[in-house]
């Protein structure tokens, strides 16, 4: 089922659309994902099993849920780049929505051009759109080179994060 998007005005970008992912764009999604993992973590994941119903299952769960959503971006046609936004309702801040960006990556070879600053404009614009007062993230201790990215996009380095696989 795809969903239909106010687009947030305001913004003027290149040629890149971003627009909801679906289905198909699962494979694209895993591949881009691959290729963006930070250096020495253990990838679990195969775009060529696309069609495994784990991702089938997962990809159920995200199109249900309006407070999460997976989104496609694409220059002249071409998927260059994905991520997922979550809105988290809390009662902090007054009970102030936040949007948490999540698996943001840009395909190796468009790195650089400036693609993936749009791509975070459009997701600050799009949680504004949706009430969010606050656009949160988290990104490797690994990957020096996104931490500057994020930081040049007015980020601030706030928290220290912690995950317990399960």
């Amino acid at each position: 089922m795809t969903q239909t998007l106010r687009i947030p005005s305001g913004l003027i970008m290149s040629n890149l659309t971003i627009r909801p992912a679906t289905r198909d764009d699962i494979a694209t999604i895993l591949a881009l994902s691959i290729g963006g993992n930070a250096p020495g973590r253990v990838n679990i994941d195969d775009a060529d099993e696309a069609d495994n119903d784990d991702y089938q299952r997962a990809f159920d769960l995200i199109e249900q849920d309006p407070n999460n959503m997976f989104f496609i971006a694409e220059l002249d046609g071409e998927k260059i780049g994905c991520m997922q936004i979550n809105l988290l309702q809390g009662l902090a801040g007054r009970g102030r929505l936040r949007a948490q960006l999540e698996g943001v990556h840009i395909r190796a070879d468009r790195r650089g051009q400036g693609l993936g600053g749009e791509m975070i404009e459009w997701a600050i614009a799009f949680a504004k759109s949706k009430g969010a007062g606050m656009v949160q993230l988290t990104s490797s201790k690994n990957r020096p080179e996104a931490h500057r990215f994020y930081e040049r996009l007015g980020f601030d380095r706030s928290h220290e994060g912690f995950k317990l696989s399960l």
